[in-house]
């Protein structure tokens, strides 16, 4: 989301885009697209929410290379508005906010290395594209990810970004959903990732809560692992309402006063699905 400066970088639009140059990519880049989508797709259809697959049909994202965005934007627009701009990488808070409430989701144009497959911090094409961009096509959801960028405009004026990222964090990013008494993957960060898409389902490590908006946004989050607490939506729908619905004014005033919570951290008012053992982080903190 979020890079240091607010000036863009040589190259780019003063709104921080830049052409996706489609063209430049090499075999290479195309061939390690259809690897990661390969892969992914092979494991997610019994995995993700049925939605995720069904964006994946309708807007024809497939294992034929990376997509170009002028004809992916073209098919996206005609379902529920929403058009994917390229951006040279992390772009400030008001930059992101500002195209997600006008429908344009920004996407990093590059694709990482081979070495890279397994894990990248930076989001590449492929976690924007293949993560992000087919549940832009599910109408209620495209709802809620314009609804996030304008509720994060006005999140600017209370300072309280760092509060809003965990809401994006660990729905859009991290989020599970229970459908027909599963839980289903379908946050990006988790579909992307074939490692993940097996840990946060199946490990007895990660605690499983049901979401709580005002929970979700006092707890800190992990960027360089596996997460160790996974929030649970009971619907797109519920989400968007919660979103729609709320007034976060009081809520950031009301969570200045309270204690943040670590990420793995389980009260005695959660729903729990599945309270984890932490035996990864646990292991991984020892080594």
């Amino acid at each position: 989301m979020a890079a240091g400066t607010t000036a863009p970088p040589p190259g780019a639009a003063a709104d921080w885009s830049i052409p996706q140059d489609w063209s430049a990519y090499t075999p290479e880049q195309h061939a390690l697209w259809d690897a990661l989508y390969a892969r992914q797709v092979e494991m997610l259809p019994s995995r993700v929410t049925p939605a995720f697959m069904k964006g994946l049909e309708t807007l024809r994202l497939s294992r034929s290379g990376i997509p170009d965005f002028e004809e992916l934007s073209e098919r996206l627009q005609k379902l529920t508005g929403w058009s994917v701009v390229a951006v040279p990488g992390l772009v400030p808070d008001g930059v992101f906010f500002e195209h997600m409430a006008n429908r344009r989701f920004v996407a990093g144009s590059f694709i990482r290395t081979p070495e890279q497959m397994d894990y990248l911090q930076e989001p590449d094409v492929f976690h924007d594209v293949f993560g992000h961009v087919p549940l832009l096509a599910d109408p209620v959801f495209a709802d809620y990810m314009q609804a996030y960028g304008l509720g994060g405009l006005k999140a600017m004026k209370h300072d309280a970004i760092h509060q809003l990222s965990r809401l994006y964090w660990y729905t859009v990013e991290f989020g599970l959903i229970r459908e027909n008494d599963d839980l289903r993957l379908y946050g990006a960060g988790i579909v992307s990732s074939r490692s993940e898409s097996v840990f946060a389902l199946d490990d007895a490590s990660p605690n499983r809560i049901g979401f709580d908006m005002k929970r979700v946004m006092r707890t800190r989050y992990r960027i360089d692992d596996f997460q160790q607490t996974y929030f649970v939506i009971d619907s797109f729908d519920d989400l968007l309402k919660q979103t729609l619905d709320t007034d976060f004014a009081p809520i950031y005033a009301e969570l200045a006063d309270q204690d943040e919570l670590t990420p793995a951290d389980v009260l005695l008012t959660d729903r729990v699905h599945t309270r984890g053992t932490q035996a990864w982080a646990q292991n991984r903190s020892a080594a």
